[in-house]
């Protein structure tokens, strides 16, 4: 007898996420050693290099700048540094803060000046967590929906339709080119983008797609 297995695939539409509104700070003292947190609003690595860069300016004289991010709506764009720490004393702790307050698009720094005293692999895991749960605590977390810019082109003697579309779904008119031909492009939520598309597709020719 042969059994026949069948695998469905079905992709869950990720319409929301979490992060933080704006920067927010910390400060723990641990045996003369002090750790300064920082939590950043972060979309990629080269705004993570500068918000480091700029700490490294501030903090002149500090050993480490130990940090973590998570960037995506699908939360699998990740990195955590020890810069110079003993491995997984500092950046993983500190990843882990940003996963168990389940944000992305959020860099977290934690600045380490040198007391004097030895802390320890476990101190230092201690600390470096502590630092970034509370910089972490010390932010806003707002939920925020996940949305595609959309760029589309269609003839003149469309604009009236398409700009009731956009009018009844409350879309986000980023820029407009009403010549010869009409270029428009909005941002949509990802969870009309379906109910959008569908009102206007027939009547537009090209229609691009970038996830924001």
């Amino acid at each position: 007898m042969r059994t026949t297995f069948k695998w469905f695939f079905c992709t869950v539409l990720i319409r929301s996420f979490h992060t933080i509104s704006q920067p927010s700070e910390s400060l723990l003292k641990e045996k003369g050693s002090k750790f300064y947190g920082y939590a950043f609003p972060c979309k990629n690595e080269l705004e993570a290099k500068n918000f480091i860069q700029d700490l490294k300016k501030v903090h002149h004289t500090a050993r480490h700048f130990c940090y973590a991010y998570r960037f995506g709506h699908d939360l699998l764009d990740y990195r955590a540094n020890d810069d110079g720490e003993p491995n997984n004393s500092a950046g993983m702790p500190i990843l882990g803060q940003i996963q168990s307050f389940g944000v992305t698009n959020v860099l977290v720094v934690v600045v380490r000046y040198f007391g004097g005293v030895k802390l320890g692999v476990g101190g230092l895991v201690s600390a470096y967590k502590e630092t970034a749960k509370m910089a972490m605590e010390n932010s806003i977390i707002i939920e925020k929906k996940v949305t595609k810019k959309i760029e589309i082109h269609f003839e003149y003697e469309f604009m009236p339709k398409v700009m009731n579309v956009m009018k009844q779904f409350n879309m986000e008119i980023l820029s407009q080119d009403f010549n010869l031909s009409c270029i428009l492009i909005f941002r949509c939520p990802v969870e009309l983008e379906v109910q959008v598309l569908d009102e206007i597709s027939p009547l537009i020719p090209i229609i691009n797609e970038i996830y924001l």
